[in-house]
């Protein structure tokens, strides 16, 4: 096991994001536990801070977590020692925070166990998922490749990175959110989210698919028998981890 985790994730330069990944992982389930325990007012669990009555939110704590490892991380030279592991830890839960509370920022106003508090959550597993697949080697957009590539292939590789990004792009704009991201990563989830149909009300929906048409009737389908069920499963995902809004849709 030591010469796997020194082969597989110090040497291969690993070892920040690895330990960005756990910690942000933690901290995200610490302050959901954290929070979850403040709304059922148990009373051996400490509470908001709230000094002289005032609510610090928990994003100012993880902006202030990126801070201190941010610059930290910059400061450190050696990317595997232990203050580099250290400060990558802090910027990860310090991150975790903050997303934690993105609807909050985006919006300007406390929605955390509101329906639109649910966006914060959307936000944190969609960060989970793009830094495993960094974690288990894949680049976005194939940039190792690029690094690797004689002169003479070089256009090549640029012309299949902008082909990635095309698709991906056209798959966000179809408002296939996961498909565009890991399409980054993976070319043909990419390609298959581009061709196939937009879901309803998205960009790409209302600039192509005019009212009462074959496709805007097919979308709709394709969304009630398809992406509705999807939803619900990962809205009860999402609830069993971070909870339950206080007035469900």
């Amino acid at each position: 096991m030591g010469e796997w985790f020194t082969r597989e994730i110090v040497d291969a330069g690993r070892l920040r994001l690895l330990c960005f990944f756990a910690a942000f992982i933690a901290a995200f389930l610490f302050i959901r536990f954290s929070v979850r325990m403040i709304r059922r007012q148990a009373r051996w669990w400490p509470g908001n801070v709230t000094p002289g009555g005032h609510h610090v939110h928990h994003v100012v704590f993880g902006l202030v977590f990126m801070c201190v490892g941010g610059v930290g991380g910059l400061a450190v030279t050696d990317d595997g020692s232990g203050w580099a592991a250290a400060a990558a830890a802090l910027f990860g839960a310090g991150m975790a925070l903050v997303l934690d509370e993105f609807a909050l920022v985006l919006l300007l106003k406390d929605v955390y166990w509101s329906e639109q508090g649910r966006l914060s959550v959307e936000v944190v597993f969609i960060a989970v998922a793009l830094c495993g697949l960094v974690l288990l080697g894949l680049r976005p957009l194939g940039v190792d490749d690029i690094g690797g590539e004689d002169s003479g292939a070089l256009w090549q590789v640029a012309l299949a990175v902008l082909a990635n990004l095309a698709f991906s792009t056209v798959a966000l704009l179809k408002g296939k959110i996961w498909t565009g991201l890991l399409g980054l990563f993976i070319s043909i989830i990419a390609i298959v989210g581009a061709i196939r149909l937009a879901r309803p009300g998205s960009p790409w929906a209302r600039r192509r698919y005019p009212p009462g048409s074959r496709k805007a009737e097919r979308a709709r389908v394709r969304e009630r028998r398809l992406h509705r069920p999807a939803q619900r499963v990962f809205t009860a995902m999402a609830d069993l981890v971070a909870g339950r809004p206080s007035n469900p849709s």
